[in-house]
């Protein structure tokens, strides 16, 4: 039976990168300053606000091309849990108004990012030196 797991892989891959990368984009219109000022009421250096460019625009970008996707995949979780450890401790053991688990977004995203690095991208991505699909380059020399 042919199973299309490089197609799942690829599904996950947009929806988690495109979600993701809408906070990001979110983050440079309206800047850092509420981050600093968290990171900072931590005991942190305000300066590590700006690593949430990288977590949520450059790794949601590398994640939807399938670049680097275990690196990626990595540098997502770890910023998604920073981002739970600093504003929802509190309400880990928590139901929301809806009955639903408090964090069940944040960790979804961690869930997902940790799965995505164990199995990696899949055989639908882009490499950059030739923008091509590496599938379509795989069959081609295999035939």
């Amino acid at each position: 039976m042919k199973t299309n797991n490089d197609f799942g892989l690829l599904l996950i891959r947009l929806v988690i990168g495109f979600t993701m990368l809408i906070y990001g984009i979110g983050k440079l219109f309206y800047g850092l300053g509420f981050i600093k000022e968290l990171l900072e009421l931590n005991g942190l250096p305000g300066f590590f606000a700006y690593g949430v460019y990288l977590g949520e625009i450059i790794a949601p970008l590398l994640i939807i091309a399938g670049y680097r996707i275990r690196l990626a995949s990595l540098v997502l979780a770890f910023n998604m849990l920073v981002a739970l450890l600093l504003t929802q401790t509190e309400f880990i053991f928590a139901l929301n108004e809806n009955g639903g688990w408090a964090v069940e977004l944040l960790a979804i995203y961690i869930i997902v990012s940790i799965g995505l690095f164990f199995t990696g991208g899949g055989n639908i991505v882009l490499r950059p030196a030739r923008l091509t699909l590496w599938k379509e380059r795989k069959q081609h020399i295999a035939e």
